[in-house]
């Protein structure tokens, strides 16, 4: 295997089998035989070209990428630790490169074998952890949307003030919280009193609280 990597172009074949295999077992159940075919390929490529403390280093950083990554991917889904975890991993394979045509092969390698892992979700069963981690997710949405919505129906019939001018729409108190709302077409100076109407979702409606009704509710 030494001889081979004299070969600059060996590095990108190897650092995609290692990417492919090692992602691959995080996104289906192997039962860990991509996971040390993946750590096979990636020992391999930093062991033949660094010093144990130097390998040592830059294969935690490796792995940091990936699992910042595979964090983002599955939980975050904002892109950001996704792009810090990939140029991590990129700076690992490349900064262990002997020169700068098998570094640049290496992180070819790195790209092409994340993508490649995908291909494993067409053939073999995707792991449980990933959909029981999405369902949990949906559900606490749907949890927390609910949740939001009955606190919101809560408000129909009670009176507040406006702290706003709402021409037709702006901001109005009711018990010591603030609501954006919107009027049904008629002016509201601040700090008139009004009353909610109706609530559709997170949209409500309020009018002018009159005197005589300001009267009678007292």
């Amino acid at each position: 295997m030494c001889s081979l990597l004299s070969y600059d172009w060996i590095a990108l074949i190897i650092t995609l089998l290692g990417t492919m295999f090692l992602i691959g077992e995080l996104l289906v159940n192997m039962r860990g035989l991509f996971g040390l075919i993946g750590l096979g390929f990636i020992t391999v490529y930093f062991s033949s070209y660094l010093s144990t403390d130097m390998f040592i280093v830059m294969m935690l950083v490796y792995f940091l990428g990936i699992a910042l990554m595979i964090i983002d991917g599955k939980l975050i889904n904002d892109g950001t630790l996704a792009m810090i975890g990939g140029a991590t991993t990129i700076l690992a394979v490349g900064l262990s490169a002997p020169n700068w045509v098998a570094g640049l092969y290496s992180i070819i390698g790195v790209i092409l074998g994340g993508a490649a892992s995908l291909l494993f979700l067409r053939v073999f069963k995707r792991r449980k952890m990933w959909t029981k981690i999405t369902l949990v997710d949906q559900l606490s949405s749907e949890m927390g949307y609910n949740s939001l919505k009955e606190s919101y129906q809560n408000l129909v019939g009670q009176t507040g003030v406006a702290m706003t001018d709402m021409r037709p729409v702006g901001t109005i108190q009711v018990d010591q919280e603030e609501y954006s709302a919107v009027t049904n077409g008629t002016w509201i100076s601040k700090g008139d009193d009004v009353t909610v109407v109706s609530v559709d979702g997170t949209k409500i409606l309020v009018k002018k609280l009159e005197d005589n009704e300001t009267f009678t509710s007292s």
